[in-house]
This record gives C-alpha cells, sequence and structure tokens, in this order.
C-alpha cells in the first residue's frame, strides 16, 4: 500500500510506525463500521494520532479517512438500492443516519438522489379513460412512482419510458386496477386522501415540497410564496416552484392547489384546464363557494 521508495515515518519515542501495517488496519475498520460514528472515533484504538494517521492517508492513499467512509457508505447505498423494498431502508442499511445525509452523499459523488441509483426497477403500468382523458399510472414494488394525464396514449406511454429507460416491465394488474380505479373514482367525487403507497424519488428538497403538497386540505390552495414560508425558506419560492414542476405523481401528490400570488392559475405539468377542473371539483367536494375562475399564466 505504500508508494515506492517511501520509508516508513518514525514516531517522536523514536519508534518506527509501520504505516502500512495501520493503514491497512484503519481501511479494514472503516470497512466494519457501518453506522454514522466519525473516524476519529471508530480509528482512535490504532495507537498513533489522528493528525498523522490523516497525513499518511493523504500522502500514501490519496485521500483521507472521512473521505473514505464515505465512499464506503455510498457503495454500501448503492448495493442496497437493488435489494430492499424502498430508498428509506436502503439508506439506513447503509450506514446514513438520515436521508438529508444520504442524499447531500450522493448528489456530491454523482448528481443524481439515491433512488436514480437503483438497477432496472420494476414497474408495472396501467392505461385508460378518466375524467381528465388519458390517465396512465405506474408503479414499483413500493407503490405509485408515476400519474400522469394526457390526450393520447402514445404519448403518455413514450413519456413512461423516457422516465424509466432502464426499467424491466412486469405484469402488476392485479394491484394496479384497483388502485387505478381509487383514483378514477376520486376525480369524480375527491376524498381527502386516498392512501395508497408511492415511491418517489428526488432531491432532499423536492422530498419535503411534496410533503408540503400533500397538507395541503382538500379544496384549499396556498401560493408558491406561501409553502416555501411554510418549510421555513421564504426566498426558496422558485425552487418550490421547480419542485412542484418536477411532480410525477398527479393527484396523489397534489401540485395543483399551489398557484400564483394573485390567486391565478399558473403553469401545470398535465395542462392549465386540468388543473382548474381538479381545482373545481375539489371546492365542490368541500361545499365552499365557487370563486373567480382563475386566469392562466406560466409559473
Amino acid at each position: 500500500m505504500s508508494k515506492p521508495g517511501a520509508m516508513p515515518r518514525s514516531t517522536a519515542r523514536g519508534r518506527t510506525t509501520d504505516w502500512p501495517q495501520v493503514l491497512l488496519a484503519a481501511c479494514r475498520l472503516l470497512e466494519a463500521a457501518g453506522d454514522e460514528a466519525g473516524p476519529g472515533t471508530s480509528l482512535a484504538g490504532l495507537g498513533v494520532s489522528q493528525a498523522a494517521l490523516r497525513r499518511q492517508f493523504r500522502e500514501r492513499l490519496g485521500t483521507t479517512p472521512g473521505a473514505y467512509l464515505r465512499a464506503l457508505r455510498l457503495q454500501r447505498l448503492v448495493r442496497r438500492l437493488n435489494h430492499e423494498p424502498d430508498v428509506l431502508a436502503a439508506v439506513l442499511g447503509a450506514g446514513f443516519s438520515s436521508a438529508t445525509r444520504a442524499y447531500a452523499t450522493v448528489h456530491r459523488a454523482t448528481g443524481l438522489p439515491p433512488g436514480r441509483l437503483r438497477d432496472s426497477p420494476r414497474i408495472g403500468w396501467w392505461l385508460g379513460l378518466s375524467e381528465l382523458g388519458w390517465m396512465l399510472m405506474a408503479t414499483t414494488p413500493a407503490g405509485v412512482c408515476w400519474l400522469a394525464f394526457g390526450d393520447s396514449a402514445g404519448e403518455l406511454l413514450a413519456g413512461l419510458a423516457r422516465a424509466f429507460p432502464r426499467a424491466q416491465w412486469v405484469d402488476d394488474s392485479a394491484r394496479l386496477q384497483g388502485w387505478f380505479e381509487r383514483v378514477r373514482d376520486h376525480l369524480l367525487l375527491p376524498e381527502a386522501a386516498l392512501g395508497l403507497p408511492l415511491d418517489i424519488r428526488g432531491t432532499a428538497f423536492q422530498a419535503r415540497v411534496w410533503q408540503a403538497l400533500r397538507d395541503i386540505p382538500l379544496g384549499e390552495t396556498c401560493s408558491y410564496g406561501e409553502l416555501a414560508a411554510r418549510l421555513g425558506q421564504p426566498s426558496a419560492t422558485r425552487a418550490v416552484a421547480a419542485a412542484c414542476g418536477a411532480n410525477r405523481v398527479a393527484v396523489l401528490i397534489p401540485c395543483h392547489r399551489v398557484i400564483g400570488a394573485d390567486g391565478s392559475a399558473t403553469g401545470y405539468r398535465w395542462g392549465l384546464t386540468r388543473k382548474q377542473q381538479l381545482l373545481a371539483r375539489e371546492r365542490d367536494a368541500r361545499g365552499k363557494p365557487p370563486g373567480p375562475t382563475p386566469g392562466a399564466r406560466s409559473r
């Protein structure tokens, strides 16, 4: 593990430290660590100072103990993502204390959220007509990952294929048909919550926005600025709007309930007419008097 020609470095007491063996032992300790303990804690029993250890790691291995530990956790996460039923189970099993830490580590390393590292997701789909036109639902074993509306079946299927280019398409009709019917019924007579499991993947910020959307009551609306304030980030209005636009699961994650600051309807991935229809039906379901028809403008 030492560089050619490198000589062992002596300690202050004159004892020679066998750094290749120390570094090998350190690597093994880090490889066995599956929790959030820092490198300084997990390597404290090697008989060398932490400063000297970090210096030797960098000189001989080209990295630091902390960076190596992060790489190992990333490796465990990628491996687990292909075996665990959902992203959260993989995150915790890989040694991350929270999804936020995992998102940050994966994004620094790859530019992707953890869920995008899964290989060949197994996806089933169901296509049919609804009150809002063609509706396409797709699911993984963990839950609904896609719910979209469109003017043609071909357009919807092409969009799904682009979103999941490596998917293994499977027959999930026994479960999907029932879930599809529940959503279709909801469009006609909106309920407070459908309660279907979701498999949604995005950044940590997007996940917070999508959860906040699900907290908006049926028949209510809020502006992008108000939603940003609820998240404790009042200056993040544009980022909230972008997260709404990135939502792949219509209705179940009700991004249609977010409107412009002036009360006007704003851009909706599946069409402003559909957004207005959804809001009108939900308002009727809550028994609210009809408000002014929101004007359409871009987000």
